[in-house]
This record gives structure tokens, C-alpha cells and sequence, in this order.
């Protein structure tokens, strides 16, 4: 929302940034990667629902959004330029939370080895 915000204000050469073709194909990938991590976590819940969740796809799920949430943070940061580092858009704020969250969320590396275990049959740690 910053991001896009930012982009249609942001005028470059008279014009906002947002009417670059570039810049529209950053925020169309970063809805993208919203709109399917939001419809894994729903899938998920509806999975649970049915009992029929297992570890290893919380597993996929939580490493999936993890990463693309911080590649969201990522190209917000890169939209607003020199402004995407400041404090007065919050931006580097959500993206160092998130490098935290891709550490903490049980780790990527964990969360890979889980879905590996499933994927191959064979326990890597």
C-alpha cells in the first residue's frame, strides 16, 4: 500500500512514477504474491478444518510466505528509491521485520529440510 501510494504521487519528469511500465510490473507481482499466499493460508484453513493439515504443508506454507513477503518488502523498498530506507514511509521497518520473521518462523533452512523429508522419504537432518 506504501508502495503504490508512493507511486502514484511520486512524480518523475511530470508524470508519476506509477505510469512506468516497470514500476506497474513490480506492483503487479507483488499483488500476485499476496493474492497466492493468501489463498494457501485459506486452502490450509480449510484443510485444518477437515483434519486432513500435516506439518510438512504448514512447512511449505510458512516458507512460501516468508520469503515472498520479504521479496514484497524488497521491491516496495527499491519503488520508493532513496525515500524506501527512510523511516517516514515504514518500509525498511516491515522489511527488517521480516528478514527477522524469515529467521525466526522456524527458519527457512528447517522449514526446506521438512518438505524434503516429505518430498523424498528421506529425514536430511
Amino acid at each position: 500500500e506504501i508502495a503504490l501510494s508512493y507511486a502514484k504521487d511520486r512524480l518523475q519528469f511530470k508524470r508519476p512514477i506509477a505510469s512506468c511500465q516497470l514500476i506497474q510490473k513490480e506492483l503487479s507481482d507483488m499483488v500476485s504474491r499476496i493474492v497466492k499466499a493468501k489463498l494457501l493460508n485459506v486452502h490450509l484453513a480449510r484443510l485444518k478444518d477437515k483434519g486432513m493439515l500435516f506439518h510438512h504443508m504448514i512447512s511449505l506454507a510458512k516458507m512460501s510466505n516468508a520469503k515472498d513477503a520479504l521479496h514484497i518488502a524488497r521491491e516496495a523498498r527499491n519503488i520508493l528509491g532513496a525515500n524506501g530506507i527512510s523511516l517516514e514511509y515504514q518500509v525498511i521497518r516491515h522489511m527488517t521485520n521480516l528478514e527477522t520473521v524469515f529467521t525466526y518462523e522456524g527458519t527457512d533452512n528447517i522449514h526446506h529440510l521438512v518438505v524434503g523429508k516429505h518430498i523424498t522419504g528421506i529425514d536430511a537432518f
